[in-house]
This record gives C-alpha cells, sequence and structure tokens, in this order.
C-alpha cells in the first residue's frame, strides 16, 4: 500500500489486464524463487509501528499530512486515517542486540512525531485503539488526502456495494454498519517484519500461524471502541468487519480480506500469493511498465509492483512480503500486534513472538500432527480473552489457561532467540517482561480497564484515562510497572 496511485477511477479494461499481469507476475516469482541462491542471507528483523494523533482534549486529530511534512523525515509516512501516521523503522540482523536498537528507533521517532504535532496543536500516542473515539469521527472527510486511499476505498466499494457490518459480541456488544473502509483507521499495530530464505518459508510461516495466539494473548492493549467494553484485542475483530469485501448473504469464499487463514502452508510463499490472486478481487489496478516474466529470464528482480500492490490489499494477521530490494527477498511480516504501551512493550512483544517463531521452525514436529483449528482457535481467543483465554498447544493433552502456556513457553522463545544469536541478556531482560506481565496479569487492556473502573461516571473519564496513559508510555516503563488505580 505505500506504492504511489496516480489515479482513484478505473476502468473494467484496466481491471483484466491488471487481473492478466497477475498472472505473468505469479509466474515470474515461481522462476524467481526456483533461482538457486535467491533470499539468501541472514535473518533480519524490521518494524513498522502505527501512531494516533490527539488533541489536547484526548480527540483524533485530523493533521497527518501536516505533522508529517513538520517532522521532514522519509520513514514517516500517512495512514487511512487523517488521525494517523505510520514510522518505519530500520531493518536489522536478528543476531545482536535489534530488539534494543529497534526500541531506541521506535522512541527517537515517537519523540520526532510528537514534537511535529505539538506544533499543530496535538500529540501523539502508542495505543490499539484510540478510547475517545466516537462515530463522528469515521466520515469520509477523516481519510488521509492520498489518492492511494481514495482508489482504495472507491475499489472495496466495487466489490462490496452494501455496507459494512460490524458485529463485536465481547464484556458489552456493538453493532454498527459504515458506507466505507475508513473504519480501519482505528487500529493501530506494531508489524513486525522478518527476513526468511524461500526454502525456509514455510516453516516460518507455518511457526509464526502457531506462535502468535500465545503472543496475543499476552499483548492485549485495545479492550473498547465507541466506549464499549469489547475483546482484550479489539483490533482483531474490528479490522476483519472494516474490510471484508465479501457479499454477507451469500459469501463466495471461507475468509475475508482481513484473515488469520483456514490451514497450514505446504509448499512455501508462492502458495499464499497465488491464493490472494486467486480469490481476492483487485481493488487498485494500477500498472507497471516493466514485464516481470522478461525482466525474470533475462536474469533480473523483477518489480513485481501489480503482485506487490495486490498483496497489499490482503491482510492476513501473518502476511507473505516479495521484497526487490537489495537483489531481492521474502519476509514473513506478523501484523497482529497492537501498538503500545510502550516502546519497552513492543520490543518485549517483538522478542517473544520471533524466539517462539524461531524454535518453532526448527522443529518441524511442533506443527506435524497439531491441528490448524487449534492454531486457529487460539488466535482468536487470544484476541477475545487474553490472558483469560484457554490455549492449546503441541505436546500438551489438553488446553489450558493462557497464563500457564505462556510460562511454559518462555524458555522455547528464549532458546531460539539464542539459536538466532541475540545476545542472552538481552532475550532474558525482555523475556522477563512478558514474565512480569503474566505474573501481575498487567496488560495495556487490564491497565485501561483498571484505570476507566477507577475513575468511574466521571466526566470525561476516556480522555482522562487517555491523558494518564500516554504520559506514562513516554516514560517508557514497561506497562507492568505502571501505577494502578489507587495511584490513578
Amino acid at each position: 500500500m505505500g506504492q504511489q496511485v496516480a489515479k482513484e477511477r478505473f476502468s473494467e479494461a484496466e481491471y483484466g489486464r491488471f487481473g492478466e499481469r497477475l498472472k505473468d507476475s505469479l509466474q515470474a516469482l515461481r522462476e524467481l524463487l526456483a533461482r538457486p541462491g535467491f533470499g539468501a542471507g541472514p535473518a533480519t528483523v524490521g518494524a513498522e509501528l502505527e501512531l494516533f494523533l490527539i488533541d489536547a482534549d484526548g480527540r483524533p486529530l485530523r493533521r497527518n499530512k501536516e505533522v508529517r511534512a513538520v517532522a521532514g523525515d522519509d520513514r514517516v509516512v500517512l495512514e487511512l486515517g487523517s488521525f494517523n501516521l505510520e514510522v518505519n523503522l530500520t531493518p536489522l540482523p536478528l543476531a545482536g542486540r535489534p530488539f534494543t536498537a529497534l526500541a531506541a528507533e521506535a522512541r527517537d521517532m515517537m519523540l520526532l512525531v510528537d514534537k511535529a504535532a505539538r506544533s499543530r496543536g496535538g500529540r501523539v500516542v502508542p495505543i490499539g485503539i484510540l478510547p475517545t473515539l466516537t462515530e463522528f469521527d469515521f466520515t469520509r472527510d477523516a481519510m488521509s488526502d492520498e489518492t492511494r486511499y481514495r482508489a482504495l476505498s472507491r475499489g472495496m466499494r466495487r466489490v462490496r456495494a452494501e455496507p459494512f457490518r460490524v458485529q463485536i459480541h465481547g464484556v458489552e456488544r456493538l453493532e454498527l454498519e459504515v458506507e466505507d473502509v475508513i473504519l480501519e483507521s482505528a487500529n493501530t499495530s506494531w508489524q513486525v517484519h522478518l527476513r526468511t530464505p524461500p526454502a525456509d518459508f514455510a516453516r516460518v510461516y507455518n511457526a509464526a500461524q502457531l506462535a502468535i495466539g500465545p503472543v496475543l494473548a499476552v499483548s492485549g492493549n485495545s479492550p473498547s471502541f465507541l466506549g464499549r467494553d469489547l475483546w482484550e484485542e479489539t483490533r482483531i475483530a474490528l479490522f476483519e468487519a472494516s474490510a471484508d469485501d465479501r457479499d454477507m448473504e451469500r459469501p463466495w469464499r471461507v475468509d475475508g480480506r482481513v484473515c488469520f487463514g483456514s490451514g497450514w502452508v505446504e509448499s512455501g510463499a508462492e502458495e499464499l500469493f497465488e491464493l490472494s490472486v486467486r480469490e481476492y478481487e483487485p481493488v487498485m489496478p494500477v500498472m507497471d511498465e516493466e514485464d516481470p516474466l522478461a525482466a525474470v529470464r533475462d536474469g533480473g528482480v523483477p518489480r513485481l509492483a501489480e503482485l506487490r500492490l495486490h498483496q497489499g490489499t490482503v491482510w492476513q494477521w501473518n502476511r507473505p512480503v516479495y521484497d526487490p530490494a537489495g537483489g531481492g527477498h521474502l519476509r514473513v511480516e506478523l501484523r497482529a500486534l497492537p501498538a503500545g504501551p510502550t516502546c519497552a512493550d513492543m520490543a518485549a512483544n517483538a522478542a517473544f513472538l520471533l524466539g517462539l517463531v524461531v524454535a518453532t521452525a526448527a522443529g518441524p514436529d511442533w506443527i506435524e500432527g497439531f491441528p490448524f483449528a487449534d492454531a486457529y482457535r487460539n488466535f482468536y481467543r487470544a484476541a477475545r480473552n487474553g490472558l483469560d483465554a484457554v490455549l492449546a498447544w503441541p505436546g500438551r493433552t489438553d488446553p489450558a489457561p493462557a497464563s500457564e502456556v505462556i510460562l511454559e513457553l518462555l524458555p522455547v522463545a528464549a532458546e531460539g532467540l539464542a539459536g538466532a544469536g541475540v545476545e542472552e541478556s538481552e532475550a532474558s531482560r525482555l523475556l522477563s517482561i512478558i514474565r512480569e506481565r503474566v505474573l501481575l496479569r498487567r496488560t495495556g487492556a487490564v491497565w485501561q480497564r483498571e484505570a476507566l473502573a477507577a475513575l468511574g461516571d466521571e466526566p470525561g473519564a476516556r480522555a482522562a484515562m487517555l491523558a494518564r496513559y500516554r504520559d506514562l508510555a513516554f516514560t517508557d516503563q514497561p506497562v507492568h510497572t505502571w501505577p494502578g488505580p489507587l495511584r490513578f
């Protein structure tokens, strides 16, 4: 979705040509992945952090274009909502102390964007869903002033003319309909990228599908939306509903455009790219001048611009990425973690997740015999119930509370990080944050709920909670150390 889009309206002939180019791109990708040595190299990790802009009252501030201009840094990019920005962090070798470096860069970027926001009467906050959002924040003029987002909106309405229906049943219930994809802007994430050699892709991707459930259970930071107490990670349900292009009366496929998936990957990355082209209609048929088949058959590394653009409009929670930079490579993009509460928390979440992924990918027996349905249930149970979720895990006879499973998996994650060359002190420090969160039962979502309960029916309670949250987020002290409601 970061690619340039010059127009927002397309003809049916353009959609047809784009579809043919996607077929050629898939064939080019297959031939490229079969090339000896393609994508080889050490594992690297990168991340994207999405942020909310807020005004002095804690309400969303629709000035992302102005704030980006003041920030003056190419790592800062616009997101769908005019009150959202994203910062792209520098990829690093997984070996060494990558999480410390990512946290430091994320902190520096947050401070940079916050300073720019202050010049426009605002602040920045890292949180999964802004608790002060109202239904009036999701009008069409709330969208960023970018052609690609208007094109996305038109393309999604082309494949789904009826309103998007949101039904989330958590502690409370939320049901609403919206005419556009603007509800996507209610969610901000901490998206982690792991570079993966093509030969290892299926094992690493499957390991990510297995690992994300317990990691999400201990990372919740999105407990409410529109004033309703919903899931620990309400983002999961909200994003799936807000971009679901299926006809709800006559669905033509099992999975929506945002999904977890429906089975283990067997062959490799091409399997997932092929599924996206086969199952999901294009929404932005922007053509590149490159002939991908000619490029790959001439010994080059094709851009595959059409395939990358299309893949950017299919939002699996774990998603394959093809990048032509530096000779070309593949990545697994792990998209399910929320933004916040602090850079230390996000670094810990990434370390726990990647440690589990590396460890489970190194042993195929983790997946063998473990039903994909159990990984699927783990993911949604974790999103809904957090540390109270009941999770299955390979080798366990019966499902167990998430807190118990997570404590058992911390040594597994430590082993995975050690095997990847992460320094022991780095792994120990970050995994201890996860351990303390479990023992104290204090995630970002729990803290938000406790803080709101302490404020009771006080007018402006959500804004007051958010102001305190923001102050604590910039101390960079992990959320399990934050003052409880008695000291609020």
